[in-house]
């Protein structure tokens, strides 16, 4: 009886406390989810688009990365903001194993149309919230010739800009608003171009060099800081983006695909992948160089050059490739394919030059890629596109230079994104350069280290079927340094 007794007390105690609304065994507070980094736009056509965001916490971690959440999420778009008639996309699962990203592409738009979209997401189905809206434009088609804006960057250091060349609080960004990221950010929004191209060294993994990134949590971390950055949200959140790959987002300084120095090139190919939206998330398959007619008068050119490269050290000669013979078949059948008044192939690495002689990264050193590259050079001669309006537009160097290459071609390099990554470059004539027979001709370069960008202007010329074009170099504040006109 005195048994029963207890366990009649317990069990009425337990039933006060449930009434009174104090639960005997005490759960976890749910964890609150957002979406730090934004939403981001990429790979637009006239038709498709590929759109990303990532479930993160509500804060970033005392390290500075940003805490991916679980969770579900899909796309809300429409060409209009009051979202009447909106294309939801299927839904789409935030997971570990995928960084928590949730990219899908849609397909099926307008030519020329502006749309607006937004995330709904949630911990499921049940529990959803909406995102801000965010916007982006397709492209015009190859039947219409309007004006074109767009910019294009490398050298996007985040140690350099917060804590100075190697991490070590020498020339770091000093102004009031450096947690907003970096001011050039600002500036192009300014310009509201109408896309953001980022030719490589998007993140830089090894830097600083003592705490360089191998593992797949230490390379996305350099992502996420990097997009938590309020002007990158705001910019992204307008200006829709095509991306390359470089030697710093890849694996490191350099670097190609041989050696089991970490990361793996299989590691730095999934990850970039994985982190901005330049392939379909539903074919893995898929390549990174690519071409898009962006207009009657323009189309441009994204090229990869680090997954199929020769090993650097080989010796240079006909069997040695940056690009690979699958991707320069697909270059040279595009070229000759195009109509466009105005072509741009826009290349991680530099094609004209100069670059320093202690080098053997690129098409422009000797022991480097240099072969390949004086075959196209010749190649594209021979084809006469000295007179269909190719143009240069490359990465890497972290120096703002116009060089006219021995053949007629040009070559627009946009320079590092910060100041603080930046340098003065190598002049053609220079003994410790590629070109010290000065055969380059070089109409400009940074007068003094400088961070910025390059804004390339296209527009219908006073003739049909022509067109006018503009190259647009800018420094780190969004001041005008030196424009050319074609």
């Amino acid at each position: 009886m005195k048994r029963l007794t207890r366990v009649i007390r317990i069990a009425l105690a337990l039933a006060c406390l449930i009434l009174v609304g104090r639960p005997a065994l005490s759960a976890e507070p749910e964890a609150q989810i957002s979406r730090l980094e934004g939403e981001m736009t990429g790979e637009v056509t006239e038709s498709s688009a590929i759109l990303q965001s990532r479930l993160t916490g509500p804060s970033i971690a005392a390290d500075g990365d940003v805490p991916g959440m679980p969770g579900v999420a899909r796309f809300e778009l429409s060409d209009n903001d009051r979202f009447a008639e909106p294309i939801l996309t299927p839904w789409l699962e935030a997971r570990a194993d995928y960084d928590f990203i949730v990219k899908t592409k849609v397909t099926g738009l307008k030519p020329n149309t502006r749309y607006y979209h937004r995330l709904l997401f949630g911990p499921d189905k049940k529990r959803i919230q909406r995102g801000p809206v965010r916007t982006f434009r397709t492209l015009v088609g190859r039947d219409v010739a309007a004006r074109t804006s767009f910019v294009v960057v490398t050298g996007m250091n985040f140690t350099s800009f917060h804590y100075g060349r190697g991490g070590k609080g020498k020339n770091d960004y000093r102004g009031p608003d450096k947690q907003l990221g970096y001011p050039a950010l600002a500036a192009i929004l300014r310009l509201k171009p109408d896309f953001f191209v980022g030719t490589g060294d998007n993140v830089y993994y090894d830097h600083p060099r003592a705490t360089s990134a191998t593992t797949p949590r230490e390379l996305r971390k350099k992502w996420h800081e990097q997009f938590v950055q309020p002007r990158y949200v705001e910019l992204f959140a307008e200006v829709p983006t095509y991306w390359e790959k470089d030697d710093h987002d890849h694996r490191y300084n350099d670097c190609d695909t041989s050696g089991d120095r970490p990361p793996s090139s299989e590691l730095g190919i999934r990850v970039f992948k994985e982190q901005v939206p330049v392939t379909d998330p539903a074919d893995p398959a898929a390549v990174t160089y690519r071409t898009h007619r962006v207009s009657r008068l323009l189309q441009i050119w994204l090229v990869e050059g680090r997954d199929y490269r020769s090993p650097n050290k080989m010796p240079d000669g006909p069997e040695k490739v940056l690009w690979g013979k699958t991707q320069l078949d697909w270059l040279k059948r595009t070229l000759l394919a195009s109509d466009a008044p105005v072509k741009v192939l826009i290349s991680p690495t530099p094609m004209v030059g100069p670059d320093d002689k202690s080098k053997i990264d690129n098409h422009t050193d000797h022991g480097g890629f240099r072969h390949e590259g004086d075959a196209f050079f010749n190649w594209i001669s021979e084809n006469g596109f000295l007179d269909k309006g190719l143009y240069f537009v490359c990465g890497d160097r972290h120096w703002q230079y116009h060089s006219i290459h021995p053949s007629g071609f040009e070559e627009f390099s946009s320079g590092a994104l910060v100041d603080s990554n930046s340098r003065m470059g190598v002049r053609p004539g220079s003994k410790r350069g590629t070109d010290p027979e000065a055969k380059i001709k070089q109409p400009y370069t940074s007068q003094q280290p400088s961070g910025g960008f390059l804004n390339v202007v296209v527009e219908p010329g006073k003739r049909a079927g022509t067109a006018d074009v503009k190259f647009n170099f800018f420094d780190e504040h969004g001041t005008l340094l030196h424009s050319v006109e074609k």
